[in-house]
């Protein structure tokens, strides 16, 4: 069921990205693990998927032991709020943190970046949805937050991360998907410019990383991922759809 559902999810984000005159490989495909069993995991793994997503510290790190990065090439995204006190825990098991809102975190991820000779790649998660349930910065705070972690050495700012209101149809959620990429396309020429590779350079990555090559804009679920893909999306986060069949 697995692998026919993950193929299921393939097809409908190669239609969506060709919609926007894109392939499919300019998608990159986040599989979402929360409550996943290891096995599944690594069936997902077997067919060839790379990029895990996990929202909690404690269940990503057990999963992360159980399933060795280096035998399978994985790069783990941390896709769920992040506390300060688990910074420490987070910059040692993830590739890729989506979920920075806050100069606070951002010190304290700098911080922990320093201690281990890492340059974190990071997320700026925008709030686009009115919800108070969501996190994110503020889309008129945005440019003064990137502008104060692009002084850090150790944090490497990839792009933008959004989540929209969940909808019953999933069309309306295309109005905060579509400012989510026009704040990223504001962020994307602001930031590109340093580097033909990389949007902020450090002294302990000299070479690009899987993030760092082209700016990132992180938005779409189970529920909505094709209408995020033709608003501009590059990398999606899907965990229902593939492991529950539904989405």
């Amino acid at each position: 069921m697995i692998e026919k559902n993950l193929n299921s999810v393939l097809e409908r984000i190669q239609k969506s990205a060709e919609k926007t005159g894109r392939k499919k490989e300019d998608i990159k495909l986040v599989v979402v693990t929360k409550n996943v069993p290891v096995e599944d995991i690594q069936r997902v793994i077997e067919i060839g998927i790379k990029d895990i997503g996990e929202n909690r510290i404690q269940e990503a790190e057990e999963k992360y032991f159980k399933l060795p990065t280096s035998n399978f090439q994985l790069h783990w995204h941390m896709i769920g709020h992040l506390q300060t006190n688990k910074v420490k825990k987070a910059v040692q098991i993830f590739d890729l943190i989506q979920s920075v809102d806050s100069l606070h975190l951002a010190e304290e991820i700098d911080k922990q970046a320093k201690k281990i000779n890492k340059a974190q790649d990071c997320l700026i998660e925008v709030k686009v949805s009115p919800e108070e349930s969501k996190y994110g910065c503020p889309p008129e705070k945005l440019k003064e937050l990137v502008e104060q972690i692009s002084k850090f050495k150790n944090i490497r700012i990839c792009g933008l991360m959004a989540m929209a209101p969940f909808f019953e149809n999933p069309e309306l959620t295309r109005p905060y998907f579509r400012r989510a990429k026009e704040l990223y396309d504001e962020f994307y020429s602001f930031f590109l410019s340093p580097t033909p590779y990389c949007l902020h350079p450090t002294p302990y990555t000299l070479s690009p990383t899987p993030y760092s090559l082209h700016p990132i804009l992180s938005m779409g679920m189970s529920s909505d991922f094709e209408i995020a893909i033709e608003e501009g999306a590059n990398m999606v986060r899907i965990g229902t759809a593939i492991f529950k069949g539904n989405g």
